[in-house]
C-alpha cells in the first residue's frame, strides 16, 4: 500500500511525536505543588482496594490513549488517499469514457444516448466518464456516478419534453422556459466570422477532455460519437481547424478508441468512418425507425480497448485508492472508545 498524499502523513504523524514529546518531557512542579500533603498515606496506598482502584485507573489510562493514538493514525492514514494495487483483467481495466454529443441534445437519438448513459452510470465501478456538446464540456471526467446520471438523465428529459411539443402537448410555461435554459446550458449557440466547425473539430475537443490527452494513460480511453456525419453546409467557405487525418493522429497519440453512431444518410460518412477504423473502433448507422441504438451501444461498451503503457507495453495493473482498511479501523477504535468510557463512568 501506497500514500497518494505522503506529506500529510508525514506532517501529522511529526505533530502527534511533538506532542507526546511534551507530554513527557513537561516539567511537572507547577501541577506538584498544588498538591495538599495528607498524613497516614502509606497506610492508604498499601489497602487492597486502593491497589486495584489505582491499577484500574493505570490501565484504563493506557488502554485510552493507546486507542486515541490508533484513531488519529487511521484517520490521518485515510486523509493522506492510500492506495491498492489491482491486477488488470479484461473489464476489470480501468476505463475513461467520452461521451461526443453532436446530435442536438432534444433529439430522439440523443435522448435514447443520454438515458442509456444515465443507467450505465450508476453499475461502473473503476470508470470515468464525461460529456462534450459541439461548444462545451458539459459533464468534465468524473467518477461521481450519481452525478453524472443525474446529469444525463435531466438532459436526456429534454428529448422527450420537444417530442410532446411537437405532438401539441407542450408543458408548463416555468417548464417551457427550464427546458429551454436546459437546451441552451447543454451547448451554447456560438457564431464566428472567419471559422466554422467540423465534426472533425468537434471530436478534437472531445479528446481533450481525456485528462492528460496528449499521452497515453495506463486507463484505457474510449470515445463515442453520435451525431451526423458532416455538419458543415455545402457552400460553407469558412475554414475549420482540424481534419480527419489529424484527429486519427490525436487519437492514436493519447490512446483512445473512437467509435461513431451517424445519424447521417449512407454515403456521407467515409470520413468518420475512417477514424474510427484508424483507432480501432465501431461504426454504425442510426435508423429511427428501427430503434437498434442500445444494441448498438451495448456492442460498444462490449469491447473497450486496451489499456498501455507508453512504448506500447502492456498494463498488468494499477493502484486505486483503498481507504477501507484504515477507516474500518478508525470505526473500530471508535466503537471502543465509546465503550470503555461508558464503562469507566459506571
Amino acid at each position: 500500500m501506497d500514500l497518494r498524499w505522503w506529506p500529510v502523513a508525514v506532517g501529522g504523524f511529526g505533530c502527534l511525536a511533538i506532542v507526546i514529546a511534551v507530554a513527557v518531557l513537561l516539567p511537572m512542579e507547577q501541577m506538584r505543588r498544588r498538591l495538599v500533603p495528607l498524613a497516614n498515606t502509606s497506610r492508604l496506598t498499601r489497602l487492597p482496594e486502593y491497589a486495584r482502584l489505582a491499577r484500574s485507573r493505570a490501565l484504563a489510562t493506557i488502554v485510552t490513549l493507546a486507542l486515541l493514538v490508533i484513531l488519529f493514525g487511521a484517520a490521518l492514514v485515510a486523509s493522506a488517499r492510500p492506495t491498492g494495487w489491482s491486477w488488470a483483467g479484461g473489464s476489470e481495466v480501468p476505463e475513461d469514457i467520452m461521451l461526443c454529443a453532436g446530435e442536438p441534445v432534444t433529439a430522439p437519438a440523443a435522448g435514447q444516448f443520454l438515458n442509456y448513459f444515465a443507467g450505465q452510470a450508476t453499475t461502473y465501478g473503476t470508470e470515468r466518464i464525461a460529456i462534450t456538446s459541439p461548444t462545451r464540456r458539459v459533464v468534465p471526467m468524473t467518477r461521481d456516478y450519481q452525478y453524472a446520471a443525474g446529469q444525463f438523465g435531466d438532459f436526456g428529459r429534454l428529448a422527450q419534453m420537444q417530442a410532446d411539443v411537437d405532438a401539441g402537448e407542450p408543458p408548463s410555461r416555468p417548464e417551457l422556459a427550464a427546458m429551454r435554459d436546459k437546451v441552451a446550458a447543454f451547448a451554447p449557440e456560438v457564431s464566428y466570422v472567419d471559422y466554422a466547425a467540423s465534426v472533425d473539430d468537434v471530436l478534437a475537443l472531445c479528446i481533450t477532455g481525456f485528462p492528460s490527452f496528449d499521452n497515453e494513460s495506463t486507463r484505457s480511453r474510449s470515445l463515442t460519437y453520435l451525431g451526423p456525419s458532416e455538419i458543415r453546409g455545402p457552400d460553407e467557405t469558412r475554414p475549420a481547424l482540424f481534419n480527419d487525418q489529424r484527429v486519427t493522429d490525436m487519437a492514436k497519440q493519447a490512446g483512445v478508441q473512437i467509435n461513431a453512431i451517424t445519424t447521417s444518410p449512407r454515403g456521407t460518412e467515409a470520413a468518420l468512418r475512417s477514424i474510427t477504423e484508424a483507432t480501432g473502433g465501431q461504426f454504425f448507422f442510426f435508423n429511427p425507425k428501427d430503434p437498434t441504438l442500445q444494441a448498438h451501444l451495448d456492442a460498444i461498451r462490449a469491447d473497450p480497448p486496451p489499456a498501455a503503457l507508453p512504448g506500447g507495453a502492456g498494463v498488468i495493473g494499477w493502484s486505486s485508492d483503498s481507504p477501507a482498511v484504515p477507516l474500518i479501523a478508525a470505526g473500530v477504535v471508535s466503537a471502543l472508545l465509546g465503550v470503555s468510557l461508558a464503562v469507566l463512568r459506571r
